[in-house]
């Protein structure tokens, strides 16, 4: 434990010390922001079209409203946020001929791919807490329901968590950082769009093709519901990810 957490302080040094984390960070916030305002005016449109024809205010769920398709386009941002985040972890090693030192340090090989992923996921947690000024907003202006919420995040960080861990693995097989990203963003959106494959395909294969789906999972977060089945495909598939990574270096020091 102390030395993923050493690798995990390091590579958290380095991304407060380049501009990449900031640039991420900013560009999701102003992207966010703008679905968000554009999200709550239609909802504003919606809810007073409702009240003139005598629709109850208390009836009208916010949640679903306003936070399920602001969580949906947040999703899809990250899809190709992530893979800039964590397209550098490993790649960058190759690139500056420090790989080898890196893998022959006194210090375990799931160590310094376990530390290097957690600090990007500590980057993306961050990030994911400054979008909460958003539900702040809509709590001091309106009356939506917590638990749903904080479901709907626990899902929104999940899935990033299984985007990053992507990313890391795609990091691992190229030096370049362009190819890293494009591989997990290639990834991302294969496993993406295998429900929407399923569901012209036979009965059997639809429930299969559906469960492989990040959005399958992610849509039963958004209504509200945590679900260990849920819980249990996204961590699986973080540890499968970091798995392959370990994989692709133990490969090369047996070639």
């Amino acid at each position: 434990m102390r030395s993923i957490w050493i690798i995990a302080k390091k590579e958290l040094q380095v991304f407060l010390y380049t501009p990449i984390a900031y640039i991420l960070t900013a560009f999701f916030l102003l992207v966010s922001g703008f679905f968000f305002y554009n999200i709550l005016a239609w909802v504003n449109e919606q809810t007073m079209r409702l009240m003139q024809s005598g629709y109850p205010l208390d009836r009208i769920n916010v949640n679903q409203l306003l936070f399920a398709p602001f969580f949906n386009n947040m999703a899809v941002v990250l899809m190709f946020l992530l893979p800039l985040l964590s397209m550098r972890l490993f790649a960058d090693e190759k690139k500056m001929r420090t790989e080898e030192m890196l893998l022959t340090a006194p210090v375990p090989l799931a160590a310094i791919i376990i530390g290097k992923y957690l600090a990007a996921l500590a980057i993306y947690a961050g990030i994911l807490l400054l979008t909460s000024t958003f539900a702040v907003f809509a709590f001091v202006h309106g009356n939506p329901e917590l638990a749903p919420l904080l479901a709907a995040y626990l899902g929104l960080f999940l899935m990033g968590a299984v985007f990053i861990a992507i990313g890391t693995f795609a990091s691992a097989l190229t030096e370049n950082q362009v190819i890293a990203a494009a591989i997990s963003i290639s990834a991302i959106l294969l496993i993406w769009v295998i429900s929407w494959i399923g569901e012209s395909g036979p009965g059997a294969w639809k429930g299969v093709l559906a469960y492989l789906s990040f959005l399958t999972h992610f849509r039963n977060t958004i209504g509200g519901v945590i679900d260990t089945q849920d819980i249990v495909y996204f961590l699986s598939f973080v540890a499968l990810s970091l798995y392959l990574t370990r994989a692709v270096f133990e490969f090369r020091k047996w070639r």
